[in-house]
């Protein structure tokens, strides 16, 4: 059996309220909101934040058993140069693990996560992520949305029961992943499971219909995107939709009164509304849609609306129900799956209707604008910092990108950053790494600091001990200064400090446990 082991969304925290764009330009845009990444997010960041969140609940030992990971974007950090490595990096998944990028169209995220399903019996992290905007007052900026999803794609060859299997995953909410070796705390240590785990939806089948027309394009460098007349686009797609499905019908050999959920994505919003009238129509009016109105709550994702309209739907989703995932752009494409016995033990660490619902609503339009790149405002006068060094980070990888302290030996110590020499005992050389990307802390004290170069002032700066060691003055983000305290416990986030030079530097960050 080949399918989903593991899957998850990643919703930003920030939502802007549709009323403030129509406020803004003295119109009606819609009601609701959208999810907008923070200044200091980006596809990549997105990326491995949704990819965490998938990997969380499998325990430490499941980034061994990545064997390739895909990443999937039309908002790319980097041209020339792989982003998915980055996500590597921040991962800490084997060095053999291949890391490929399928970047440019909203299409190519759906295409990655068929050929981890259909090419061959590899390991596979899928991941695709997109920030999405437009021109002020466009229907691109009032519909669009920022988001990521990622699943985790393999075989079901362990043994064992599910609820076995699936051990470690009770542990995570307890307790954190990624201490020092030796921790017995950890979901992937011995005596609480830590199975990578069983496939919690079963691949049943897929078609595709291909077809060359303009409907929607960006040329590189373009802010926007350009429509054809949104008729148009409706004749196109809806055919296409309901000829594939048809076809991966036949290929699942799927009765259509069976099918229990159906989640169309796409941007071309018309098309999808019409398209999932007809497939509910189909197969007799049982079948529902994700619990939560992604595009009344979150907005239009681009290459990640598919992902994070499945990750809904599996969020809710009951064994033996089959699930109909229908993504439209430049044709069609349909994958059938069906939820196994094993889906009950799966807990997501956060569900996409739980992050939906702690999002913070009420950014500043202006603001918003501005972390678009659609208005420049002044920046404190302080210079602006030089670029990232790439030998240094080379040097600092473990560090830089997957958070990796060190513990002494024999005292137990943790050290952020890593060091040589122990601050207890002066043991020197005798440490082992200590990934502490997965555990939380506490707020010690904390500063706001309105003169430092920032893209987006004040910057909230604190120092944070670590469960179980470890201390380290760490930058805040996803905050309200005004409602920082000590005591308030954080985690932490991969994000991209600033860019200098064309080069992204990205650090972690922590942000408040929500």
């Amino acid at each position: 059996m080949r399918g989903i082991i593991g899957y998850s969304g990643y919703v930003p925290w920030w939502r802007l309220e549709r009323e403030a764009i129509g406020a803004a330009h003295g119109a009606s845009a819609g009601k609701g909101t959208r999810a907008v990444a923070s200044y200091d997010e980006d596809a990549t960041s997105m990326g491995v934040e949704a990819a965490r969140l998938a990997l969380r609940p499998l325990g430490e030992e499941a980034r061994d058993r990545i064997e390739r990971l895909v990443f999937s974007t039309t908002a790319p950090a980097y041209l020339d140069k792989t982003n998915a490595t980055a996500i590597h990096a921040a991962l800490r998944l084997d060095r053999q693990a291949s890391a490929f990028d399928a970047v440019g169209s909203v299409r190519s995220a759906t295409g990655a996560l068929l050929d981890a399903l259909t090419i061959d019996g590899r390991t596979s992290l899928v991941v695709s992520a997109d920030l999405r905007g437009g021109l002020p007052n466009s229907a691109d900026e009032q519909e669009g949305g920022d988001g990521a999803a990622a699943f985790i794609i393999g075989n079901d060859e362990l043994v064992g029961s599910p609820a076995t299997r699936f051990a470690g995953a009770a542990a995570v909410g307890a307790t954190e992943i990624g201490r020092g070796v030796g921790d017995n705390n950890s979901p992937g240590a011995a005596g609480t499971g830590g199975a990578f785990g069983p496939v919690i939806a079963e691949f049943l089948g897929s078609a595709s219909t291909t077809e060359e027309f303009v409907d929607r394009w960006r040329l590189p460098g373009e802010l926007r995107s350009r429509t054809w007349e949104e008729r148009f686009g409706e004749t196109r797609y809806v055919p296409l939709a309901t000829e594939a499905w048809k076809l991966a019908i036949d290929a699942a050999s799927l009765d259509p009164a069976t099918v229990s959920w159906i989640a169309v994505a796409g941007p071309h919003g018309r098309a999808c509304r019409q398209v999932a009238a007809k497939l509910h129509e189909w197969v007799g009016g049982g079948a529902r849609s994700p619990g939560v109105d992604l595009n009344l709550t979150v907005g239009n994702t681009g290459a990640a609306q598919a992902g994070l309209s499945l990750a809904a739907v599996l969020d809710e989703a009951a064994p033996g129900e089959v699930i109909g995932l229908v993504s439209v752009a430049d044709g069609a494409d349909v994958i059938f799956f069906r939820a196994t016995d094993a889906i009950v033990h799966w807990r997501p660490y956060r569900t996409v209707a739980q992050q939906i619902e702690a999002g913070r609503a009420g950014l500043p339009y202006l603001k918003f604008l501005a972390w678009k790149g659609m208005v420049t405002p002044q920046h404190p006068n302080r210079p602006e910092p030089a670029r990232p060094s790439s030998s240094a980070a080379a040097r600092n990888r473990d560090w830089k990108f997957g958070f990796v302290g060190s513990v002494d030996r024999s005292s137990g110590a943790v050290h952020l950053p890593p060091a040589r020499v122990s601050f207890q005992g002066g043991a020197i050389d005798e440490m082992d790494p200590c990934p502490m990307a997965e555990v939380q802390g506490t707020i010690v004290t904390y500063t706001v600091d309105r003169l430092a170069y920032s893209p987006s002032p004040p910057i909230v700066f604190a120092v944070v001990d670590f469960d179980g060691g470890g201390r380290l003055p760490v930058e805040l983000t996803d905050v309200d200064a005004s409602e920082i305290s000590i005591g308030d416990r954080v985690e932490m986030t991969f994000r991209r400090l600033f860019t200098a030079d064309g080069i992204h530097n990205y650090f972690w960050k922590a942000k408040p446990v929500r």
